[in-house]
């Protein structure tokens, strides 16, 4: 592991003044990044611990929810508003981790949390264009069973390993930044990027910006609403698939929907497509299948992952059945 200094930013003037520094990286809970730097994927010169930086829930004057970027993921999980609100957020974080990781990680780690790709994380022996870029994608050819379906490219078919975002992204969130030319907001789901022929660059981030809040906007459907993980075992585990889902229904129409993916993608995955095939028709089994076969009509699976396809459509079946009652 590379020597280090660790230092305690006080303010988010002085965490954007740090994190400029070269070598120097924020530190939140260190769920990921501590592991990163002994897995010799990270080498930073300095570690700035930014836990001092806002750390509280506030209910927005519309009836949203203002997350500060320290905040930790059990926080988030057991907070009254988001288990009544946004009961989606909640189970997504739950089913998210361990609880030792819930208890240290923040909602802003969560968000720069790195892909748990095997070939990432092999630095000794692996080639990976997120690491190096230009080295090539050992995935590509290689175990690539928990890798993406859509969304990927030539260049790096890794997965976004988070389950808080995947709801996030459903409940149409804002990340309030900081630290660039003027504070701006960005929507969760343009927040992290795809691959491209740039898998190095994973989020709209600018030279010395750094997040400081999520805000969830108030929303009539987030009530009815839930989050389904599917993985290998049942203990801690990364997905295969898992589904973030609110849906409302009038007169057996759907009146409005929210729907996303996890375990798919390089980034959370707002299934827009789906939503707009659905909204305003009947809340079947029979349509929303067909809108799942719409939204993933672009899948391009691996050799090791093609059963994500047809997991992806009846997980997300299952979800919004369940929701709708249309199953009883």
């Amino acid at each position: 592991m590379t020597p280090f200094t660790y230092m305690r930013a006080s303010s988010i003037e002085d965490a954007v003044k740090f994190s400029t520094r070269e070598g120097h990286r924020l530190l939140g809970g260190g769920t990921n990044l501590v592991d990163l730097m002994r897995k010799g994927v990270e080498h930073p010169t300095a570690l700035v611990d930014v836990t001092a930086l806002s750390s509280e829930i506030q209910e927005t004057d519309q009836g949203g929810l203002l997350i500060g970027a320290a905040v930790r993921n059990s926080t988030v999980a057991a907070h009254p508003l988001v288990r009544t609100r946004f009961p989606v957020l909640s189970r997504a974080i739950l089913a998210g981790a361990s609880a030792q990781i819930r208890n240290m990680a923040t909602v802003a780690g969560n968000l720069m949390q790195r892909t748990r790709c095997l070939y990432f994380n092999d630095a000794a022996g692996s080639r990976c264009n997120k690491r190096e870029l230009g080295s090539g994608c050992d995935a590509l050819e290689g175990f690539n069973r928990y890798h993406a379906i859509i969304g990927a490219s030539g260049s790096c078919v890794a997965t976004h390993p988070s389950d808080m975002c995947v709801a996030l992204a459903a409940l149409g969130a804002q990340v309030h930044l900081a630290g660039g030319k003027d504070a701006r907001t960005v929507p969760l789901v343009d927040f992290h990027l795809l691959p491209g022929e740039r898998p190095d660059l994973e989020t709209v981030l600018e030279a010395g910006e750094i997040i400081i809040a999520v805000e969830i906007p108030a929303s009539p459907i987030a009530g009815r609403s839930t989050y389904r993980k599917v993985r290998d075992r049942a203990s801690y585990a990364f997905a295969l698939v898992s589904v973030a889902a609110a849906i409302t229904t009038r007169d057996g129409a759907v009146d409005d929907i929210r729907l996303a993916f996890g375990g798919i993608a390089p980034k959370p995955w707002r299934a827009f497509l789906a939503e707009k095939a659905l909204r305003g028709g009947p809340a079947t089994p029979e349509a929303i299948a067909a809108a799942m076969d719409t939204e993933l009509a672009s899948a391009r699976p691996l050799a090791g992952n093609a059963f994500k396809v047809e997991l992806a459509k009846r997980t997300a079946g299952a979800v919004l059945t369940e929701l709708t009652g249309e199953g009883r």
